[in-house]
């Protein structure tokens, strides 16, 4: 995310810039990397986001009308949120100070809240830009809040992750909420052809064969700045072994296995995690170890794959195959005690073991409906033949009176109310006909005939 927050704030102009633990200044120069040059400089260069770009859009109007409006830029990395914050930065009337929020904290909020409370007074605006916004903490996100409702600052806030879940709600009804969509193929074609012709690009040193250039593109996957990045890792390749195009087999050796990783903090990360869970959950083997295999690869914490299986051995399979928590426990003992890579082999016993398992998900909708049941207040007293009879005094009380131990009778099943009386006949776990439940339904029914008195 570092590359997405470098664009040069310029020194001249209305517009003065002051830094609060970003870096989004004095970015553009020589050396600087091909998708910092080649960043849009006013809206008519920003390639994409049609939905958002036009005549009486907010995005317009904040920049272009000068209006004080709080945005919330939400998309995948590489498609445009930082870059409108740029054009901010070089086209609005007021101030623009930039907080990170990967390095700023409450007491950096605070101080720029007053800060801009005291220009406000002098008759000077102040556009706040805090990139990577779902890194702040709740309470950094309140220090935010005075500011924006009070319109002391015009907040501009990135995000990659859902705001409905990274964001507080407060925060999130007083901005205005902007999707950013990956940019498209075309897209990240006519950015990669600008780039190689334009003076701040690579100025036509190189030209790119169609083949690598097809290839680019699709290891871009709507991300500008990948593009861009694989773009001038195959032009200098090129230019070190002399050669005027950067053909397919240049392109494939300059750019390493990064060319098929995610983003593994933005939205495909869960967007990858859904589809893995989505495919064992649907018996689907092949597609799911597809899905992890692409997890691995974009160097995810091979802990957090093995927690989601543990969560789905009881969720999506449950008591049909009572061995799948088992099996998907060790897989996450395996992957701390091995790591990476051996541990890929753990983790894909187990979600070959998961995917052809029975499924059921009686356990979670038992569980679901206790929950309810109690956060409704259906709780009542505990019988007093329950309660806890091991201290003096109990007796007097009536605790454990009447009480029968089950392993006295031969079943090892005695007829006695056990649920309070609240709950009582209430049957949460019903299970399925599948996998080891058919058998546990057998037993269940003859379970609950005798607790009832019926047999």
């Amino acid at each position: 995310m570092a590359e997405e927050a470098l664009f040069e704030v310029p020194g001249s102009g209305p517009s003065r810039a002051r830094q609060g633990g970003g870096s989004l200044a004095d970015a553009e120069h020589a050396s600087a990397p091909l998708a910092v040059r080649m960043r849009p400089r006013s809206l008519d260069e920003l390639v994409g986001q049609s939905h958002l770009l036009a005549p009486g859009s907010p995005v317009r109007l904040l920049i272009e009308g000068d209006q004080p409006m709080s945005l919330l830029l939400w998309g995948p990395p590489g498609s445009g949120k930082t870059t409108i914050a740029s054009i901010l930065s070089r086209q609005t009337n007021r101030d623009f100070v930039e907080l990170s929020a990967v390095t700023a904290g409450v007491k950096d909020v605070r101080a720029v809240i007053d800060a801009a409370r005291r220009e406000l007074g002098r008759g000077r605006e102040t556009v706040l830009f805090v990139d990577e916004v779902h890194r702040f903490s709740k309470a950094q996100q309140d220090a935010l809040l005075p500011g924006v409702e009070n319109r002391w600052v015009t907040l501009v806030a990135a995000t990659t992750e859902n705001p409905f879940f990274s964001v507080i709600s407060p925060l999130l009804s007083r901005s205005l909420l902007l999707r950013l969509e990956p940019l498209s193929d075309d897209d990240i074609r006519e950015l990669v052809r600008r780039a190689v012709t334009d003076e701040r690009g690579l100025a036509g040193a190189v030209t790119v064969a169609p083949d690598a250039e097809n290839h680019l593109v699709r290891m871009a996957g709507g991300d500008a700045r990948r593009a861009l990045t694989y773009l001038e890792a195959g032009a200098s390749a090129a230019l070190a072994k002399g050669a005027r195009e950067l053909d397919l087999t240049t392109l494939e050796t300059a750019v390493d296995r990064a060319a098929v990783r995610y983003d593994r903090d933005g939205d495909q990360h869960y967007d990858v995690t859904s589809a893995l869970i989505k495919s064992i959950r649907g018996s689907d083997v092949d597609a799911a170890l597809h899905y992890l295999a692409r997890m691995i690869e974009a160097g995810e914490d091979p802990r957090f794959i093995a927690r989601r299986l543990v969560i789905l051995a009881s969720e999506d399979v449950g008591m049909a195959d009572p061995t799948a928590l088992t099996v998907a426990v060790a897989a996450h003992q395996a992957a701390q005690f091995v790591g990476l890579p051996e541990a890929a082999i753990n983790l894909a016993q187990a979600v070959i073991h998961l995917s052809l398992a029975p499924k059921s998900n009686a356990v979670v909708k038992a569980i679901g409906a206790a929950l309810e049941d109690v956060r409704k207040g259906r709780i009542g007293p505990v019988p007093a033949h329950l309660r806890d009879a091991h201290y003096g005094g109990a007796s007097r009380l009536g605790h454990g009176a009447g009480y029968q131990y089950a392993h006295d009778d031969p079943r090892g099943i005695v007829a006695q109310r056990y649920a309070p009386d609240a709950v009582a006949g209430r049957r949460y776990y019903e299970p399925t006909e599948r996998g080891a439940e058919r058998a546990l339904a057998e037993r269940l029914a003859r379970i609950r005939k005798i607790l009832a008195g019926e047999e």
